[in-house]
């Protein structure tokens, strides 16, 4: 394998490896698709009158580059580093970037940055063995998850309440004794026939504030003595589950452990679904509440939460968890108790 200057010649070799590169290190999502000509235009600038390298292999043919510029007369930029799948881990990344530091340090650079995508570990890794540090860090975000954080559009929720009972009655009987207690002009409470051993609840005070809902359902599950079973979504993008036992919890699940602030270290893994639990008190496979109650650091990193949670409901063999109280208006069967 060579390592040698590349001019303006080996565009169309470089302009392959590129596009390789390319679909398999997609952009971030926020930039959108990346415009080609655009880019291989920046590519023949470098290559006329900037730094450039390609490796080839004992054939000629090329199997990595390497590209730099000159930004300010001290600091150069690491526009594009790859190399080829078929030689990698013999040495060749390396090599490239021994020439474009040589080369830059030949015009008096002094420093070198690069940009590399947050979900490319491997070529961070890389850079961090190298010495490259973050400096700068880029953070990105929908505008309309932005504006709903901020207030600048609502952000809503809802939730269901359901009890491990077929005794309709008890449970009728429970809500008409809580629920005028629950504070805030509600409109009532709407309750369910058994569905696959599970009667649900439906509140409009709770539907709006996720606290009275966790309220009410610690109160139906000391009231009844049964596994409930709370499962709701939070500011739209939350997926937040707890079950309760003997009006106690026993476990709870919070998609982004970590949305309303920082938390120590042992809260973070305690809002992460207990596969265990889950499977004694629901019948769910352990396996597959593993699959679908994930945590992440953001909720752009899970599936939508209405998604996220019809999954978590179905393989609890829950139903009617993908609606709230306004919805359930217009079901067939649902009682409705008023509050008096």
């Amino acid at each position: 394998m060579t390592v040698r200057r590349a001019g303006t010649d080996d565009f169309e070799a470089i302009a392959s490896l590129w596009r390789d590169f390319d679909h398999e290190i997609r952009p971030p999502i926020h930039e959108g698709p990346t415009n080609d000509e655009k880019e291989l235009a920046e590519v023949v600038e470098i290559l006329t009158s900037e730094t450039a390298f390609v490796a080839v292999d004992d054939d000629g043919s090329p199997v990595g580059f390497a590209l730099a510029r000159q930004r300010t007369p001290a600091l150069g930029t690491l526009t594009d580093l790859y190399v080829a799948r078929a030689a990698r881990r013999s040495g060749v990344g390396t090599e490239l970037m021994r020439e474009v530091l040589a080369a830059l340090r030949a015009r008096g650079i002094e420093h070198i940055d690069l940009e590399v995508v947050a979900s490319n570990a491997v070529a961070r890794s890389l850079y961090g063995r190298w010495g490259f540090r973050d400096e700068v860090v880029v953070m990105t975000g929908s505008v309309a998850a932005l504006e709903t954080r901020l207030g600048v559009q609502e952000a809503s929720s809802f939730g269901s309440i359901h009890i491990q009972s077929d005794n309709l009655s008890a449970v009728e009987d429970a809500v008409r004794q809580f629920v005028p207690r629950l504070p805030g002009g509600s409109r009532g409470s709407l309750v369910s026939p058994p569905r696959n051993g599970w009667i649900a609840v439906y509140d409009d005070v709770c539907d709006r504030n996720p606290e009275m809902l966790r309220r009410l359902a610690r109160e139906l599950c000391d009231r009844m003595g049964s596994i409930t079973l709370l499962l709701g979504v939070e500011r739209d993008e939350l997926v937040r589950m707890i079950l309760f036992e003997r009006g106690r919890i026993v476990d709870e699940y919070l998609s982004v452990p970590e949305f309303y602030g920082p938390l120590p270290p042992g809260d973070v893994v305690g809002l992460a679904a207990n596969p265990t639990v889950v499977s004694r008190l629901t019948g769910a496979e352990p396996d597959e509440v593993r699959r679908i109650a994930r945590t992440a650091s953001a909720p752009a990193d899970l599936p939508p939460a209405s998604e996220l949670l019809a999954e978590l409901a179905a393989a609890m063999r829950v139903e009617g968890a993908g609606h709230g109280w306004e919805e359930g208006l217009g079901l067939e069967g649902l009682l409705r108790v008023d509050r008096p």
